[in-house]
């Protein structure tokens, strides 16, 4: 019996996954907060304002000194079709750059509770160390010192010197 394609191995046998199965759904999510994401960088340029100024001014020099026949958007209305193109857009900017927002702060909590875990292992290890290096500063105690073994060697020699003056 061949598998469909849609199926994976993972799945029992005969269990057959919608187009609107949980992993697809999320996936189309992904996908459309990257678009998002990518519409609110672009609006977010100066790129984007140099270019929606130059078609705005465009659009009034064309519909105010154009061909009468030809203009489309009259200037004693107060160019109304301009004005319900850019009151769309904007309708259209806020929710996407929101739901962008949304995302990116998704993102820094988890950013932030992996940064605090990093700092609470960092803080683990630290006081580990400083409690080595006690031990081993509480372990030197009892070693013999530089000063003290040269201490003994010139005690030990003065004692030789001695015993080879008496004899």
């Amino acid at each position: 019996m061949a598998r469909d394609r849609n199926q994976s191995f993972d799945d029992p046998k005969g269990l057959r996954q919608s187009r609107w199965s949980t992993g697809a759904l999320f996936e189309r999510r992904d996908r459309f907060g990257r678009f998002t994401e990518a519409i609110a960088r672009g609006m977010g340029t100066p790129w984007f304002l140099f270019a929606l100024s130059l078609f705005v001014i465009v659009w009034m020099i064309y519909n105010t000194f154009g061909p009468a026949s030809l203009r489309f958007d009259s200037i004693a209305l107060g160019f109304t079709t301009l004005t319900l193109i850019l009151s769309l857009q904007a309708s259209y900017a806020a929710p996407l750059i929101l739901l962008a927002q949304n995302r990116q702060d998704d993102r820094d909590r988890v950013q932030i509770e992996q940064d605090r875990q990093r700092a609470e292992r960092n803080l683990a290890d630290t006081e580990y160390l400083a409690r080595e290096v006690v031990a081993l500063r509480l372990a030197m105690r009892d070693v013999a010192t530089k000063d003290f073994i040269r201490a003994e060697l010139r005690a030990l020699l003065e004692e030789l010197e001695a015993e080879v003056d008496k004899k």
